[in-house]
């Protein structure tokens, strides 16, 4: 059964600290709610087999895009779009 990614592991931060700087920050905040809803459909793709590889892995590389634009929102560069 697939698994939702630990975010805060991976940032090395406890959930607390980042919810503190979302409370603060919008951007961050609205970075946050893509990456969990990105995750949240990765796994539900995983758990259904509904897609392909081609689009499971498209899926998979969206998160990680919106995660590394919240590594570096928490560590003050810019995003990727910008």
């Amino acid at each position: 059964m697939p698994v939702s990614h630990d975010l805060y592991q991976d940032l090395g931060c406890k959930k607390e600290e980042i919810e503190q700087k979302r409370s603060k920050d919008p951007k961050l905040d609205s970075l946050l709610n893509k990456y969990f809803d990105a995750d949240k459909r990765v796994v539900e793709a995983e758990d259904a087999q509904s897609l392909g590889d081609d689009a499971l892995k498209e899926l998979k590389e969206k998160r990680v895009i919106v995660k590394n634009d919240i590594v570096a929102r928490l560590a003050g560069q810019p995003l990727s779009g910008e």
